[in-house]
């Protein structure tokens, strides 16, 4: 009589512990589907193919159903494979008698689109799935006959990346940066090939072969390579400000900040070299043009944004004057201060000239050292790739 009647509670508890076990591997299965679906529409929102929110909304499904319908039957055990199979007739497959995807689960899914920069725009995609789960026989004499499991997943995309910016160009034009550096110039067979050397020579050196590559010429092509990372990311000037200064003895009339880049490249590709060097006030002009409350304006009225602030500060030798150093110094302190990131470029600098432009980086990975013409044209370059990283985001 007692075995009678604990049986049926005894075959309750086997029954839950069954369907608790099965009830955790569900839920993980789900939420991974849920996780995929979500992703899978961020993602497909922001290729090229661009599907509009109900294309997309039925990417998710389309994905769920399948990822959800794969796990039921992967985790499918073996003897009840079997008899889904012989109750099933042949043509259809062992699914053909187990419950239909949309007899077991309903999915609500949600798109939020939002403006994102000029002419961006920014998903988010949340996916809430709830799946019917049905207990064994066992449970069932509890007198509980299924549960309702529920997972949920958000995702983010974006057609743009919220990163416009500023950046200043501070270079040294003076006397060695007309010397040769020791990339032949294939364009031309001859030329003057000044050195320290014969800079006492300046302008009737004769000219000889092979001709070399100037300092000034090296950094034109340098910068020409910055500057083309930044049209790549902002093809339509919406996003980007360059302006630039240049500096011998005394710092020139400096560029305004301006859209694109052709106002800094036209500046650059007229530079002349010639004169002492004095870095001091040009770095205070730089740090005063991309700090200017007129320049945030600018970027809040075209692409509603704060801009990243960046100088790029080179040289090629020392401040004639150490008082230069130490005005340079506390400007760059100021601009660090300020957030301001501070690219710079020794290119082939004695060692005073590198210990200022490491102390003005904004940390050691922002510092460079170029020897040869080669290596200013790949830290520019570098330069521009790390600024232009305004690729679309895709978070979880």
């Amino acid at each position: 009589m007692m075995t009678a009647l604990i049986a049926p509670l005894l075959l309750a508890v086997g029954g839950v512990s069954v369907d608790v076990a099965n009830m955790l591997m569900t839920k993980n299965q789900l939420q991974d589907a849920t996780d995929a679906a979500a992703l899978a529409a961020a993602s497909a929102l922001v290729s090229d193919a661009r599907p509009d929110i109900e294309e997309a909304k039925a990417i998710a499904r389309k994905f769920l159903k399948t990822q959800t319908a794969v796990a039921s039957a992967t985790d499918m055990p073996g003897e009840e494979q079997q008899v889904a199979s012989r109750q099933a007739p042949e043509s259809e497959g062992p699914s053909a008698a187990a419950p239909q995807w949309d007899d077991v689960n309903t999915t609500e899914i949600n798109i939020a689109e939002t403006a994102n920069g000029a002419k961006g725009k920014s998903f988010q995609v949340t996916v809430a799935n709830k799946h019917r789960l049905q207990f064994n026989a066992m449970t069932r004499l509890l007198g509980q006959e299924s549960i309702e499991i529920e997972t949920q997943s958000t995702a983010e995309s974006a057609t743009e990346s919220k990163n416009a910016l500023s950046m200043y160009l501070v270079l040294d034009r003076s006397g060695s940066m007309a010397w040769k550096t020791n990339t032949v110039n294939t364009a031309k067979a001859k030329c003057q090939n000044y050195t320290e050397a014969n800079w006492s020579k300046f302008p009737d050196l004769k000219a000889t072969s092979p001709c070399y590559v100037t300092k000034i010429d090296a950094l034109k092509a340098a910068v020409g390579d910055l500057l083309a990372q930044l049209v790549t990311a902002d093809p339509e000037s919406i996003y980007v400000r360059t302006g630039a200064v240049s500096y011998n003895s005394a710092q020139d009339t400096a560029s305004s900040l301006a859209w694109g880049t052709n106002g800094a490249a036209s500046y650059v590709n007229a530079l002349v070299a010639t004169g002492g060097t004095a870095s001091g006030s040009a770095f205070k002009t730089a740090y005063q043009k991309v700090t200017a409350l007129t320049e945030d304006g600018a970027h809040g009225a075209k692409n509603g944004q704060v801009p990243t602030k960046y100088i790029v500060f080179m040289t090629d030798g020392e401040n004639n004057y150490a008082n230069d150093d130490t005005v340079t110094k506390q400007w760059c302190d100021t601009a660090k201060a300020s957030k301001v990131q501070i690219y710079s470029v020794a290119f082939m600098a004695p060692d005073r000239g590198q210990k200022l432009l490491k102390y003005c980086a904004s940390s050691s990975s922002h510092y460079f050292e170029a020897d040869e013409a080669s290596d200013l044209v790949a830290a520019f370059k570098a330069i521009g790739e790390r600024a232009a990283a305004l690729a679309s985001r895709l978070t979880k």
